[in-house]
């Protein structure tokens, strides 16, 4: 994804605006509690026109939310992964599969609005993108090592994964008895299976 439009506080202030209203919201989300935008006005002091200007609506405010669970669940996905190249990826993929299929807090809001949520997370915007963004930057840096050699550009790859992923993760909101983690790995290594660093030299230059 690329990132949330939400403003960087300035240091020493507490926060204010749109990244406020973030904040607030994900202490809710972590406690499994709903949102909701009358009571989250009040906790922030502001009327509810303010707080839906500051965030346009709450889907976007919860796209934001879960974007940003995205990239913490990944930064803890990835601490301590060793190897390199396409079994990096693989590794960290699967960790962050299961890490998110396994949250708490995730399970606390699909039970309460799943066709929201499933909305949310596979059709195109925050939250795609921000896990688009985060895996681009991964499949760059075993690029730099050289350790890959992409056939098409590094966010093409990238957002491919993440749709593959995102499909058979959900599996079990789509009418399947449960996320499909295995498949989608296996589906994941075919697309990088050509990436290893003796890939053939008409490759694509890998572009972000």
């Amino acid at each position: 994804m690329s990132g949330s439009p939400v403003p960087p506080d300035v240091p020493g202030r507490p926060p204010t605006g749109p990244s406020a209203a973030l904040a607030a919201a994900s202490e809710h989300y972590l406690r499994g509690e709903p949102i909701d935008m009358s009571a989250l006005a009040a906790e922030l002091g502001v009327g509810r026109a303010t707080l839906y200007r500051w965030v346009g609506s709450r889907e976007q405010l919860l796209g934001w939310v879960l974007a940003e669970m995205t990239e913490r669940t990944y930064e803890v996905a990835v601490k301590g992964v060793g190897g390199s190249g396409a079994e990096r990826i693989l590794t960290v993929l699967e960790r962050f599969m299961r890490a998110v299929v396994n949250a708490a807090p995730l399970k606390a809001f699909t039970e309460r609005e799943p066709r929201l949520f499933i909305r949310l997370a596979t059709m195109p915007g925050t939250i795609e993108d921000r896990a688009t963004e985060l895996l681009t930057r991964e499949l760059q840096a075993e690029i730099d090592r050289g350790a890959l050699r992409l056939p098409l550009p590094t966010r093409t790859l990238a957002q491919a994964i993440v749709r593959v992923a995102d499909s058979f993760m959900y599996a079990h909101y789509l009418g399947g008895n449960r996320p499909e983690i295995e498949q989608a790995m296996e589906v994941v290594e075919l697309l990088l299976r050509p990436c290893g660093p003796g890939a053939g030299e008409s490759s694509a230059p890998a572009g972000r």
